[in-house]
């Protein structure tokens, strides 16, 4: 069909690019490949026993019907519960609703919050969703470039020096995919005190939020929610902390009248995320959290190691990210006019020639750089860096 004939707004948005690493990685291996795969944006752990047995007596007591869109009573009591736990912040259930995934929620807070005429300032490198789904809100993204030198932090000062008087809103992604860069409390005290004098909202995305380093202090919800509560939304998952990415279940939380806002999209959309799911995600929040801990200490063993080995080759500069379990080095060493000329270059040439699956730095709106995941085991991200070593320096620019 001639592509003209689809809606005006197909012709703003593309398919995310980062899955297309995922899709090649899938094809080679059906081919019996040997594939390195640093390109998952997904845990490789396998989800927590308990979690698993919670959706098995799910399905054998019958656990199998709609539920209401907002999600199960219990679940959305357990989320709340959390936050009250984690940051000191009390949301009644009514003010959550439950998702099919972190995507959704955040999809759900550019849907009800934006709209033709508002600007949305989030930060770059960034995850490209972000930026798609306020086009799609029919808003104007506004971004805001962190840079390497800075360990790609955002800033308060930066994000507010693009606002106008068109601003609607900021979105904030902490820690951030791709850098695992942390926005900072102090940053964040400004930005809510910001926001509240000029009745912007804040939205929130924490889907990694139990994957952060060294104990870094990180009460971002806490600090907002003590200026501005009634202008705050929160997105979470279970898909990152607990390794349910395909179980897909995440939340929105924020003031009643969004939720009861998200509660109307959800019902003409998706209806209820699974129900099966949403018991397993009550026993992952409710249950032991040591499964937590162990994944966070190996990613962190991990991210050291990659760290360690990037430095084998000094023309790979990494910054050390605080978050999630991706690096996010620089690449532009590599890159020349009569060479690989961008990342993307560079990511397809290195899939093609060593069989290694990264996700460029234009996904993220920051040509130069490469994404790598340490998701995966030390051995195969030996593997991987080894081979990526090897194709960078048989391609350098002499």
């Amino acid at each position: 069909m001639d592509s003209s004939r689809l809606a005006e707004r197909m012709r703003h948005i593309g398919a995310s690019p980062t899955m297309k690493g995922t899709t090649a990685a899938e094809k080679l291996r059906r081919e019996g490949v040997d594939v390195v795969d640093l390109g998952a944006g997904e845990p490789d752990f396998p989800t927590p026993p308990h979690v698993c047995a919670a959706a098995h007596a799910a399905i054998d007591a019958g656990q199998t019907k709609y539920t209401s869109n907002v999600g199960i009573l219990e679940l959305r009591q357990a989320v709340a519960a959390r936050y009250l736990l984690d940051y000191g912040v009390t949301y009644a259930p009514d003010e959550v609703v439950i998702c099919a995934g972190g995507k959704q929620a955040l999809f759900h807070a550019a849907l009800g919050l934006f709209g033709p005429g508002d600007e949305v300032i989030t930060h770059i490198p960034g995850w490209p969703t972000i930026v798609e789904q306020i086009k799609l809100a029919g808003a104007t993204p506004v971004v805001v470039t962190t840079h390497a030198e800075t360990g790609f932090v955002p800033r308060a000062h930066g994000l507010l020096a693009a606002t106008t008087a068109r601003t609607r809103g900021l979105v904030i992604n902490s820690p951030g995919n791709p850098t695992g860069a942390l926005l900072s409390e102090a940053d964040a005290r400004i930005l809510a005190k910001e926001a509240a004098a000029n009745g912007w909202w804040i939205v929130m995305d924490l889907c990694y939020e139990r994957l952060t380093y060294n104990n870094v202090p990180h009460n971002l919800p806490g600090i907002v929610a003590e200026v501005m509560r009634d202008r705050l939304v929160l997105a979470g998952s279970t898909s990152k902390a607990y390794a349910m990415t395909g179980w897909r279940l995440g939340w929105a939380v924020g003031p009643k009248p969004f939720a009861q806002a998200a509660n109307a999209l959800q019902s003409h959309s998706t209806s209820n995320a699974s129900s099966i799911t949403q018991h397993a995600a009550l026993a992952a929040l409710t249950g032991p959290q040591q499964c937590v801990t162990d994944m966070l200490n190996e990613y962190q063993q991990r991210r050291d190691q990659v760290l360690e080995w990037l430095k084998e080759e000094p023309r790979l500069r990494a910054v050390v990210p605080q978050g999630a379990f991706y690096v996010f080095p620089d690449i532009s060493d590599f890159l020349s006019p009569d060479g690989f000329r961008t990342s993307l270059d560079f990511c397809d040439a290195l899939l093609a020639e060593e069989c290694v699956v990264t996700t460029p730095g234009e996904a993220f709106d920051a040509p130069g750089f490469m994404r790598l995941s340490y998701a995966t085991s030390l051995e195969r991200l030996r593997e991987g860096v080894t081979r990526l070593i090897r194709f960078a320096r048989k391609h350098a620019p002499k």
